[in-house]
């Protein structure tokens, strides 16, 4: 039997894309305020990498602006939650077509329990934000000197 790790986050991406083919469509909702435009809601996409010293989570939030971003920590789970707005149309120009979603997002992931929560920090560069969630001294891999004698 072959032992293997458990990822929780792994598990969650996974549940998330079963949904998404089960339901097959994104949820789309009608505006009233906007001339008639539906919108679908929108989820951005993570990466999820892990070293020897930290987790590195990394969203792709194009055209977010980064005081419509929110992360917190609450009750064991990262929440990055925020909203991408739609462009208004103004006169003499018109939209064509509208496939890109707009509107308000959040993401919950929930936190290994070797995660350091004091000591993680966000940074948000060129339509992505990056999470760092370092791990706890304790649950780092050490290496001991073996003596043959």
């Amino acid at each position: 039997m072959q032992l293997t790790r458990w990822d929780p986050f792994r598990e969650l991406e996974d549940m998330s894309h079963r949904l998404n083919r089960f339901f097959n469509q994104p949820e789309v909702r009608e505006l009233g305020d906007n001339g008639g435009l539906s919108l679908a809601a929108w989820t951005p996409a993570i990466d999820v990498q892990e070293t020897d010293a930290e987790f590195l989570i990394k969203a792709d939030l194009p055209d977010v602006k980064k005081d419509d971003v929110k992360v917190q920590v609450l009750d064991g789970a990262l929440s990055v939650a925020g909203e991408r707005r739609q462009e208004k149309e103004e006169k003499g120009t018109r939209f064509h077509r509208v496939e890109r979603a707009y509107g308000r997002f959040e993401r919950r992931l929930a936190l290994p329990a070797d995660v350091d929560t004091k000591k993680i920090a966000a940074e948000f560069k060129d339509g992505v934000l990056q999470v760092h969630l370092p791990k706890s001294p304790t649950a780092r891999p050490q290496s001991i000197d073996v003596k043959v004698t």
